[in-house]
């Protein structure tokens, strides 16, 4: 059962209807970081020879942190993406705010968070979500400045998800151009899809990226930048969500800035 956290903040913005896709338009370098994941030099090499390039994500250590988010259980269907956040208590997930808590309608209950799933199967695990956070304004108003939420996982086999997985770091402000990699679940798809580029500045308060086939089911999905090929981790510095809860169109993506807000919001989370 999801348990519902509120943070003060304000602002106001949309809401999002219970059940309609998320996310609308519908140790070493070289050889370890090309398997297992890309470093910020190799990103941005990439986004100058073909950035906004889509293709499927490979099964590496990095993609495993991301999953896709069901009601009930792996059997249905996924309707929003989320990843492994570092933290304390070792359980922590990020994902959009519009994927658990509808201003209009409230908070969804009974979703779990499948890592790594890929046609059907769970290679690792299936979470219940357990404590969700999101900031009041969202609650109140669907700020979509403040279009991002937490929540805590319940152990399985007497292990927290980090503990099995790892987790990336949260970054906050780290700037409105970065070199980052955006991985998330369509929901018409049963693979992960991936593409790196940079960011822009879509306002003070909004990141945009530009990325093909990014469509519903996607929300949530982690923009990750500063790869450690020794960890095989990086820092989450946004996820798809934000303004027209993500983007009207397949093609842009959008994200709420994580700033002093989101700090705030990751503390109570974790306190």
């Amino acid at each position: 059962m999801v348990v519902l956290v509120l943070a003060a903040g304000c602002g106001s913005g949309a809401a999002s209807t219970p059940g309609a896709p998320s996310h609308p338009g519908s140790g070493g370098s070289g050889a370890a970081s090309a398997a297992h994941g890309w470093s910020k030099d190799r990103i941005k090499a990439a986004v100058a020879k073909h950035g906004g390039t889509t293709r499927t994500a490979k099964p590496t250590p990095l993609n495993a942190l991301v999953g896709a988010v069901f009601t009930h259980g792996s059997d249905g269907d996924h309707f929003c993406t989320a990843s492994v956040v570092d933290s304390a208590g070792q359980n922590l997930i990020v994902t959009a705010a519009h994927c658990v808590y509808d201003p209009l309608a409230g908070q969804r209950s009974d979703l779990v968070f499948v890592p790594g799933y890929r046609d059907g199967g769970t290679p690792n695990g299936v979470w219940p979500l357990d404590a969700v956070t999101v900031d009041r304004s969202w609650t109140d108003d669907g700020n979509e400045d403040m279009d991002v939420a937490f929540a805590i996982v319940k152990p399985q086999d007497g292990r927290q998800v980090q503990q099995v997985l790892g987790a990336n770091r949260l970054g906050v402000n780290k700037g409105y151009q970065l070199p980052v990699k955006v991985t998330g679940y369509p929901s018409s798809g049963e693979v992960p899809i991936t593409c790196g580029n940079l960011t822009a500045e879509q306002s003070p308060t909004q990141l945009r990226i530009d990325c093909p086939d990014y469509t519903g089911g996607t929300s949530g999905s982690p923009w990750v930048t500063d790869f450690d090929p020794d960890t095989k981790t990086g820092t989450v510095v946004g996820v798809i969500g934000g303004y027209q809860e993500g983007g009207d169109t397949p093609d842009t993506s959008y994200s709420s800035y994580f700033g002093d807000q989101v700090q705030a919001l990751y503390d109570r989370a974790t306190g």
